[in-house]
């Protein structure tokens, strides 16, 4: 993990090098941004490993810059910004955010979500610079439609090749593991994030939607759908 490289892209030149100077003192290399034209030129030169990314800027803001890094790119995104209301946050996660951090921040619970992301990715991906390879082959589960292998981070769903980021691969992963098992949005977020749940409901049901959105559920019959909603109670994958 102390070789990762983290991308900040924020036009407060303050802040990214606050941020720097907690990270670095992790053990992180830190290249720094202040426009999303910047960052871009940066994540072409470099092996980012996880993007810090503001999202009030001049010019291209950090939506419109998520979204265009997700459309080539898996790596972990946490979102920075001073706008804390859920509607927000739901914006910044719909975009394909993996985590939201409001203005003011604690650099030391910044510093604990960088980890948190990054140790994720790197189990997930093999190919990482700090990666964690694990002597295994072929896909871990197999049903209805759906094939998964942990050590390639690759989904397969009814043939097709489907491109997950790690919080949506480690959702889609719960349930898999589980067939049958009805889990909450209180549930799916502290098996995924690790952490106690607060008011989690919304980051949960917005990972969910998009997940549904790559796997292509909503334009199946219900038999054919991967994951079922049960109204009122959670989310399961059946047997």
């Amino acid at each position: 993990m102390a070789t990762a490289n983290i991308l900040v892209v924020d036009d407060e030149k303050e802040i990214a090098e606050l941020v720097e100077l907690y990270l670095v003192s992790d053990g992180y290399q830190v290249h720094k941004a202040f426009t999303a034209a910047q960052g871009f030129e940066i994540l072409e030169k470099e092996n980012i490993d996880l993007v810090l990314l503001d999202i009030m800027m001049p010019g291209m803001d950090g939506l419109e810059m998520c979204s265009k890094i997700r459309e080539t790119n898996n790596i972990p995104i946490i979102m920075v910004s001073a706008k804390s209301g859920d509607l927000d946050k739901i914006r910044g996660l719909s975009t394909g955010a993996d985590d939201y951090v409001t203005k003011p921040f604690n650099p030391l619970e910044l510093a604990a979500r960088v980890k948190s992301q990054l140790r994720r990715y790197t189990l997930l991906n093999p190919g990482t610079q700090a990666a964690v390879a694990e002597e295994k082959s072929g896909y871990d589960i197999s049903l209805k439609g759906l094939e998964i292998s942990k050590e390639d981070h690759q989904v397969i769903v009814y043939g097709e090749d489907i491109k997950l980021t790690p919080i949506e691969f480690d959702i889609l992963y719960l349930l898999a593991s589980n067939p049958g098992k009805v889990f909450s949005t209180e549930d799916i977020f502290e098996n995924v994030w690790k952490e106690e749940a607060f008011e989690a409901n919304n980051t949960v049901m917005v990972h969910i939607r998009r997940l549904r959105g790559k796997i292509k559920d909503d334009g199946r019959t219900d038999s054919e759908k991967i994951i079922t909603t049960v109204w009122g109670v959670g989310y399961k994958i059946e047997k």
